[in-house]
């Protein structure tokens, strides 16, 4: 057992996001937004049904709207009923109207019948199989019920979310206003992609993938760009970053190393509630206020700037955003691989998690250092393995906890 993995200062990852929950201030300010800018837009305000859906018995296949009690008696043929064209009058004893999918049922029918049930020629209808009062039809409100609650407050509006507002009449909603999240990359050894190498240098992938995982999170995204190691120009770039955003998030320069100037900037111009997290990769993860915003300082390292936000760093801006989130499911698997590993911190490998006649197993996903990116390709998982665990053997049972669409 090492040193490092024992060191007492590391907080344990659940105290490290409460700590960080109840530090942060979520956003107050509200806005309007149409049903087409709603997608990823967090509810300010619950959405009640104005009315019922559907707003009228209809049919919930083709065939014949009819009345049970006539039983297996012919019918007369008096009508159609299409979606959108009802039929205009009642059916009576002994008579029948031939209805398509989702048209509204007429007066005095009680059933549908199936067409694939009848034999018909053009002016009578024969039941094959005997009617039953309420068969194939779809009852007013019995999907939503006027008044009902559609979408809770705080609720991420999803795309089936934008077409169940607008199958009951919503045009547009109050959400939160969007969070803007400032980011930038420390380091003379990063250069943007595109331009040349120079020896010693590498190409800077952490801004780039921490602003596509704010994407998806439908953020202000304010991309400072590469800052030098250098504390004035840090101690700029902040500054103005605390000015703009709501939320500044860096990636390297929170470690240890000499030119890890980070730290020492935000000391001078805000504070740190914490540094240094039980969890690998990551570390060397921050976290502070820099003026009226909140920093979340990530190791440079790409993968563990990559779980670093996924695991602390998302939830955390989530609540920001006024969204209520649920902890995610997670579940137990044979394991097909063997994990080494010391008590200390809890790791999150990433994995494959598949299937083969019907038993689940789950599988590393190559080397897992914290600079391999290739670690996530192909990966659809972590396997999560708890902070006082030691190594894993095959066919052990490991915690899974499945990637999300933030990840993905």
């Amino acid at each position: 057992m090492t040193t490092c993995d024992r060191e007492p200062t590391l907080l344990p990852m659940a105290e490290a996001i409460a700590r960080m929950s109840t530090t942060i201030t979520p956003v107050t300010a509200t806005e309007t937004q149409p049903l087409t800018q709603l997608l990823d837009r967090v509810l300010a305000q619950p959405v009640h049904a104005q009315l019922a859906v559907p707003g009228h018995d209809n049919a919930a296949m083709d065939g014949y709207a009819l009345r049970a009690a006539d039983g297996d008696a012919p019918r007369e043929l008096v009508g159609q009923a299409l979606a959108g064209h009802p039929f205009e009058g009642e059916i009576k004893p002994g008579q029948c109207v031939r209805i398509t999918t989702g048209a509204m049922l007429p007066a005095g029918a009680d059933t549908v019948i199936m067409q694939e049930n009848t034999r018909t020629d053009a002016q009578q209808v024969w039941p094959i199989q005997t009617p039953r009062a309420g068969d194939n039809i779809r009852r007013a409100g019995e999907d939503i019920a006027p008044g009902s609650q559609v979408l809770p407050k705080g609720h991420r509006v999803g795309p089936v979310d934008v077409a169940l507002l607008a199958s009951v009449g919503i045009a547009k909603a109050w959400v939160y206003r969007r969070l803007k999240v400032a980011i930038l990359s420390t380091g003379d050894e990063l250069v943007a992609p595109g331009a040349p190498l120079a020896p010693g240098q590498l190409y800077d992938s952490n801004r780039f993938g921490i602003a596509a995982v704010l994407q998806r999170l439908n953020v202000q995204v304010i991309d400072l760009g590469l800052i030098a190691d250098d504390p004035a120009a840090i101690h700029l770039a902040l500054q103005r970053a605390s000015e703009q955003a709501d939320v500044v998030i860096s990636s390297g320069g929170v470690s240890v190393g000499e030119a890890d100037h980070v730290k020492d900037v935000l000391t001078d111009l805000g504070q740190i509630n914490f540094w240094k997290v039980a969890i690998k990769p990551g570390k060397p993860f921050a976290f502070g206020t820099l003026g009226d915003a909140f920093f979340f300082g990530l190791p440079g390292n790409p993968v563990s700037a990559m779980v670093t936000l996924h695991q602390l760093a998302m939830p955390v801006l989530r609540t920001m955003a006024g969204e209520h989130i649920q902890n995610a499911d997670t579940f137990q698997v044979k394991s097909a691989s063997k994990y080494r590993k010391r008590p200390g911190r809890l790791d999150f490998q990433r994995a494959t998690l598949s299937e083969q006649d019907g038993q689940c197993t789950v599988s590393r996903n190559g080397p897992q250092g914290s600079g391999v990116l290739t670690s996530f390709r192909g990966a659809n998982c972590y396997v999560v393995l708890e902070q006082e665990r030691g190594s894993v053997e095959e066919e052990e049972f490991v915690t899974v906890l499945p990637f999300d669409r933030f990840i993905r």
